[in-house]
């Protein structure tokens, strides 16, 4: 029997917005929340002595993390390397430089030749030797529209007979993999996709519009003795038959207000051929708390808004307060007061939401040291706007999309602009004003 720890989406550098600076460290600290989670799935391999690690990919926002942050990723896994324990890494979509042109992130330890340690970033089989046995892991990165087909074969098909011939030519690669397993030897099949039956989270709005939806059938092999998955943040398996279990251990910390209500925590399993048990393991991760409050209706708005916040438990939570009043209440309200009594919250923000009886304007939003990306405060309004939620993944993927689509353009004019001549500090901030 083999005992492996299967866990996924560290996001290491996420979720800044929601922290503030710990002035012991002058790190983030979210940050720290993010380190502390990952250092204890980490803990408990070791502890476990574990046979075997399993990461199904997305270790940072992106694949151009600050050097802190590699480097907080790096001295953890450093400690499996230490242990001689083997680790498989498998590329995510957010681990992938340029939606998969240009290398990934993790493809540095590869490089650097870390003992025992297995990038995934092509679909290939890799045996490996454990100090209680063989096991062979198939590794499949994120897949993007571009990773296998060439823009002349797809010139004229739909964005639906793309997808389908991209199913297609992947069933034969893995099918040809899978004629080369070792039918004694237990088999893994770790991904980072999007599988046709689970349940989006934050993942949705993360990667919108740059991937593409495998289906099961695709993963439910009797090849298969465990179906290891990342890039879904709400831990869930796929497979309730456990023939084989297909499971995405969701991500180890909670990304935004999105991720509020879900659990998170790794995956604890144990392997023989033809035989598989897991567990899932929660991680104690910081709460996230939303404070939803009507006092539009109130004779005494203020007393009526503290009323509500003293019954809420929010000492050391990310809270975000959304109260409804009407414009000629706002004098009434004392910001001082409501600030303190946030105050034994971790980090909140508070949203003001103006009810009138022609429209139904709604205030920015308020937040203590925090300043919203476009797509986060786009997901806010739309997520306060009940006429757009049926349309939200749609305005979503455009804003995406126009936002992919300026960088680009930007980093061409500031590509031409170095090929045509050196410019001054005064030349460049003459420039970037009239852009």
């Amino acid at each position: 029997m083999l005992k492996i720890l299967h866990f996924s989406d560290t996001h290491i550098g996420s979720g800044f917005s929601h922290g503030r600076i710990n002035p012991a460290t002058g790190l983030n600290t979210r940050f720290e929340d993010f380190v502390k989670s990952l250092s204890l799935c980490i803990d408990r391999a070791l502890a476990e002595s574990v046979d075997l690690v399993l990461f199904g990919g997305d270790a940072f926002p992106d694949a151009t993390p600050p050097p802190f942050v590699q480097e907080a990723f790096a001295s953890q896994f450093r400690r499996l390397a230490d242990a001689a324990i083997p680790t498989v890494l498998v590329v995510g979509n957010h681990d992938q430089h340029s939606q998969g042109q240009g290398g990934a992130s993790l493809c540095i330890y590869r490089t650097l030749g870390v003992p025992g340690f297995i990038v995934g970033d092509r679909l290939e089989t890799h045996r490996i030797t454990t100090k209680n046995g063989l096991v062979q892991v198939i590794t499949l990165p994120w897949l993007t529209r571009s990773t296998l087909m060439t823009r002349a074969e797809t010139e004229k098909l739909s964005l639906s007979e793309i997808n389908h011939l991209l199913i297609e030519r992947l069933r034969v690669a893995l099918e040809g993999e899978i004629r080369r397993l070792d039918p004694k030897m237990p088999t893994i099949l770790l991904a980072h996709l999007m599988a046709d039956k689970a349940e989006y989270g934050a993942e949705r709005f993360l990667a919108v519009g740059k991937g593409f939806t495998i289906p099961m059938s695709v993963l439910v092999r009797s090849c298969f003795d465990y179906v290891a998955l990342g890039h879904v943040h709400l831990h869930q398996n796929l497979n309730p038959s456990n023939d084989p279990p297909v499971v995405y251990p969701g991500s180890i910390e909670r990304v935004d207000f999105s991720e509020e209500k879900e659990e998170k925590g790794y995956v604890m399993v144990e392997l023989e051929k033809g035989k598989t048990r897991w567990q899932f393991c929660p991680l104690p991760v910081r709460s996230f708390k939303t404070i939803e409050v009507d006092i539009s209706q109130a004779e005494e708005p203020q007393t009526a808004l503290i009323k509500a916040l003293t019954k809420k438990d929010i000492k050391d939570a990310v809270v975000r307060l959304i109260y409804k009043i009407r414009p000629e209440q706002m004098n009434a309200i004392d910001n001082n007061a409501i600030h303190q009594a946030l105050s034994q919250a971790h980090s909140y923000m508070i949203q003001p939401e103006l009810i009138s009886q022609l429209t139904c304007p709604r205030m920015p939003e308020l937040g203590v040291g925090a300043i919203a990306e476009p797509l986060e405060a786009l997901k806010a309004y739309i997520a306060n706007r009940e006429d757009l939620k049926d349309i939200k993944f749609e305005l979503i993927e455009a804003a995406q999309t126009l936002l992919d689509e300026d960088k680009k353009e930007w980093s061409e004019i500031v590509e031409s602009e170095e090929k045509i001549a050196p410019v001054t500090e005064t030349e460049t901030s003459t420039q970037l004003r009239l852009l």
